[in-house]
């Protein structure tokens, strides 16, 4: 067994991706299975409430989809739950209309609406001395933006007696593409474990519009370049991230890539370090 195919299985692994999502059937048994996870959890937590961020993108239309599913679930067992979708944009979000188009596929419980404009340029002003490049300062103010949501959602779920609900994925965790203790802090992570093209899958399966299935994927948190695609910051395409995650043929310069970002963004996935 070659390096990369060796480092793919051990990957493969460690994010627990699971291969045999093919047909129908198993997709259906996977949404169930995933739902009852969720249900699970708030019931072992004692909590009532689940908060998650609803960007317009497949990835929190789908969880947020997972998460009504559980909490109307949750009600007809006799235990009382919430599903509190939020909406956090910076100003106005240039796709806004896929947000809302999420929401009303989603049709959850409660909706919130927090401008994180405000707190955002307050705290890059504190730190308006810094000498920088725009293309740095672009960087740090966007990993503030996702920070400043988790503020939100936690905020939002303490009041609810509540959980916050993280999108976070196979494709997305391999190459560590999230903010520490941004949009990679949760209490729980419904999608983990998924490559981006059965994330996409299960989206359909749900009745999700194709609009939004199919939708490039963009983390959109910078300024400088606004709706950047995630492909062209990974420098390697989701259709070889999952490739590479199921162990189906990828060329070595992409298994290179994604290795190296794996490697180097092992600190994102794990607790704090400790002597």
């Amino acid at each position: 067994m070659n390096t990369a195919s060796s480092r793919g299985s051990e990957i493969r692994s460690a994010l627990q991706v699971n291969p045999n999502l093919k047909g129908t059937a198993e997709l259906k048994r996977e949404i169930e299975r995933r739902v009852d996870f969720i249900k699970d959890t708030v019931r072992r937590s004692g909590t009532r409430a689940l908060v998650l961020g609803i960007s317009g993108g497949v990835d929190s239309t789908t969880g947020g989809k997972l998460c009504q599913m559980a909490v109307e679930s949750l009600r007809q067992d006799g235990y009382e739950a919430t599903f509190y979708a939020m909406r956090l944009p910076y100003n106005v979000q240039a796709d806004e209309h896929d947000a809302q188009a999420a929401l009303d596929f989603i049709k959850p419980d409660q909706l919130r609406t927090v401008d994180i404009k405000e707190s955002v340029d307050a705290m890059m002003a504190c730190f308006a001395d810094e000498p920088a490049e725009p293309a740095k300062r672009d960087f740090v103010k966007g990993n503030v933006k996702a920070r400043a949501r988790m503020i939100a959602q936690y905020t939002l779920a303490n009041f609810a007696n509540g959980l916050v609900v993280g999108t976070d994925h196979a494709a997305e965790a391999v190459m560590g593409f999230f903010t520490k203790f941004g949009d990679g802090a949760c209490d729980l992570a419904p999608l983990s474990g998924l490559v981006k093209s059965q994330v996409r899958r299960i989206a359909a399966e749900l009745g999700a519009p194709e609009s939004l299935v199919g939708k490039i994927p963009t983390a959109d948190l910078e300024e400088l370049e606004p709706g950047r695609p995630d492909e062209d910051a990974h420098g390697v395409t989701y259709a070889q991230i999952d490739a590479f995650l199921l162990g189906e043929a990828v060329d070595e310069e992409a298994a290179k890539i994604i290795i190296r970002n794996y490697d180097a963004t092992e600190h994102k996935r794990q607790v704090p370090l400790a002597p």
